[in-house]
């Protein structure tokens, strides 16, 4: 039943741009609802690196590594005061994380699931820090309104990356930054490269990362195992389990064999 699953699911993504922001709009619309708890507040797979442990309080060492993916995404640059738009929010935890630790002027965060948003608006209340509905190929801003754009695990899901890197560009303001990361085929490496040589942004560093959210995966694997069986009817669980990057799934094995890269970037507008 898995594999049949795992199959279709990869045929539906697949058929067109707008089947596959479709699928993940309603995805992320069923998911925020379902897992409604204030406690959850990322959905990245984590980011693990020797010597790098930022200071966090104990109220967020829960979701250290989900955390640290962040941390390494957002600070390529110092973004204190700028104005940050966070495109791609999910649950609003990386937004909270950068506003709180790393003195933006402020950050919007916005998301194409009205449910993701609504969770955002009601669990994080913090100064400066706003979530609003939004298309990642429509972004709902003026041009040149943001220093800072960031991205976090979030592109795989778009229809049209050339059109997101194209609406990125127009409301990033001179020498703002693009700051990326997500995961992709280990077949479509050079495609990624290719579509940021060509957005018209200066890629200021670009680094495979892969090894860093393998070792996250394994940290969180046994946590995020407990919850699944908690929380996913039986039947189901072992597609969570996928979805979650558990150690030993489809995903986390795909990462390890190579199916799966995980890289992040830095961009730059230069005009």
């Amino acid at each position: 039943m898995l594999e049949m699953f795992q199959k279709l699911f990869t045929f539906i993504i697949q058929m067109t741009p707008g089947t596959k922001r479709g699928f993940w709009k309603w995805w992320y619309n069923v998911f925020a609802a379902r897992a409604n708890n204030s406690d959850f507040k990322f959905m990245n797979y984590g980011y693990y690196e020797d010597r790098f442990f930022p200071n966090i309080s104990p109220d967020d060492e829960n979701e250290r590594y989900p955390i640290h993916l962040y941390h390494h995404v957002a600070t390529q640059v110092d973004i204190s005061g700028k104005t940050v738009l966070e495109v791609g929010a999910g649950r609003g935890g990386g937004a909270s994380y950068v506003t709180r630790y790393l003195n933006p002027a402020c950050v919007r965060g916005i998301d194409i699931s009205k449910t993701a948003i609504e969770l955002c608006n009601e669990i994080h209340k913090v100064p400066n820090l706003f979530f609003t509905e939004g298309d990642s190929e429509n972004i709902p801003f003026k041009d040149e309104e943001f220093d800072i754009i960031l991205n976090v695990e979030s592109s795989h899901c778009y229809g049209n990356m050339e059109k997101f890197l194209n609406e990125v560009k127009r409301v990033l303001k001179p020498d703002g930054y693009f700051l990326w990361c997500d995961l992709r085929a280990g077949k479509d490496r050079e495609l990624i490269s290719n579509q940021f040589q060509n957005s018209g942004l200066e890629i200021v560093q670009e680094k495979d990362i892969t090894k860093n959210i393998i070792i996250a995966l394994d940290k969180m694997s046994k946590k995020r195992k407990s919850a699944i069986q908690e929380k996913v009817p039986f039947p189901i669980r072992k597609i969570f389990e996928s979805y979650a990057g558990v150690k030993g799934s489809k995903i986390h094995n795909s990462f390890i064999n190579g199916n799966l890269i995980y890289l992040s970037a830095a961009l730059k507008k230069l005009y």
